[in-house]
């Protein structure tokens, strides 16, 4: 048997990224026999206390809402679905597509966007908060379960994925004093070429994002009666659908209805962005996946006539889904959550468990404020108003 021998096939096309040209990992591990270093990756991901906490983190709704409701956990199983067959379809490395589809939701705090802003506001004087810049250092630092090595020890290709899936993350002229903090700290030990688009896998990854959240956003928005059947008739790219459905099947009832047609509009995009994917490959005639890097635009990509449909639905769901006063309300509460809680663990760090006091106390007000950041930014939503609750609750005393 040949010293590098796996029993699983090699990506097809050209400029996929082949896993046995892996750049590696930061701590060198021996290879797998039975696993390539991305599907290694997938399942160090899968099996992270960060991946579990999903299950209770939202992003639009807050988790309590309703159990029918999608939380970053199954959306983020949906985009790697989506992701792995749109990459089988292009003859790409799937394992890849889909342990950065996993991972791309990792470093969300609580409430979603919510959550995210009132967090990145918390911390402007101490360097900020991004939920890209966040996974890489719960992947890379504070998962801790293997003894040789914090963080999951991932492979290059799948960091760069989690950095760059949305495109390179510094842009022409700026330097690396530009990123975030976790990008600088990580990029001393571990270049991930910021200035570079990232593989195809990647951008795949990021693409199955968009047809997921977009999708799910007018199930979960009709569910909660945030729009209707009607107004979601006229909409931009998914009135043109659901008008289908209801003359294919006149009497279907309403979930029904709202389930077929999410169904087919999935299958739309899929089809746009494989199409479109293939057209820009005839066109850069990518050799290899560094080819793709260096390409300087996206190889993965909605066809122009897609991407206006996708805005003009866009502005349907801002007005009628994010801006709806119920959800204005639940947000408006959400961040004052985190502003509460992360005023208070500054003030008094005493208060933070065990584990984290430990870190926060006798440290500078920059190292304690990443401290209750990472605190925070781990936290699902329950736990998040819990927390809350048994902080600022004063009836137990009165």
């Amino acid at each position: 048997m040949p010293d590098r021998y796996f029993p699983w096939a090699p990506p097809r096309a050209p400029f996929a990224t082949d896993p046995l040209r892996s750049r590696g990992r930061l701590v060198a591990e021996p290879d797998s026999r039975t696993r390539s270093p991305f599907q290694r990756d997938r399942d160090r991901i899968v099996h992270s206390s960060a991946f579990r906490r999903l299950k209770q983190k939202t992003q639009v709704f807050v988790a309590h809402e309703g159990d029918h409701y999608r939380t970053r956990l199954t959306h983020s199983l949906e985009v790697a679905q989506i992701a792995r067959a749109i990459a089988r379809t292009l003859g790409l490395d799937d394992d890849l597509a889909e342990a950065v589809a996993l991972s791309h939701d990792l470093g969300h705090p609580p409430f979603g966007h919510a959550g995210e802003k009132a967090l990145d506001a918390c911390m402007a004087p101490f360097g900020g908060f991004d939920h890209n810049a966040q996974a890489l250092r719960l992947v890379t630092k504070l998962e801790a379960r293997y003894p040789q090595f914090d963080g999951l020890n991932l492979s290059w290709e799948t960091l760069e994925g989690m950095v760059k899936h949305n495109g390179p993350a510094l842009a022409k002229g700026q330097t690396l004093a530009d990123a975030p903090a976790a990008l600088r700290d990580y990029a001393a030990a571990h270049d991930l070429d910021l200035h570079s688009y990232s593989g195809p896998e990647a951008q795949i990854a990021a693409l199955a994002d968009d047809i997921a959240y977009n999708n799910h956003d007018i199930d979960d928005g009709l569910r909660a009666g945030l729009f209707s059947l009607d107004e979601i008739m006229e909409a931009p790219l998914a009135g043109a659908v659901f008008r289908e459905v209801l003359a294919d099947f006149p009497v279907l009832d309403r979930d029904r209805l709202a389930f077929e047609a999410v169904r087919r509009l999935i299958g739309v995009w899929i089809d746009d962005v494989t199409a479109e994917t293939q057209r820009r490959i005839a066109v850069i005639a990518p050799r290899s996946v560094e080819d793709v890097r260096a390409a300087g635009r996206a190889l993965v990509a909605f066809s122009p006539a897609m991407g206006a449909d996708i805005a003009g639905l866009r502005r349907f769901l801002f007005t009628r889904m994010y801006r709806h006063t119920l959800v204005n309300r639940m947000m408006s509460q959400a961040k004052r959550i985190v502003r509460d809680l992360f005023a208070l663990f500054m003030a008094e760090p005493e208060t933070l468990p065990t584990r984290w006091r430990a870190r926060a106390i006798d440290v500078d007000e920059t190292r304690k404020a990443r401290v209750v950041c990472d605190y925070i930014a781990g936290m699902t939503d329950n736990f998040a108003i819990e927390e809350h609750r048994k902080l600022f609750n004063l009836e137990p005393f009165l």
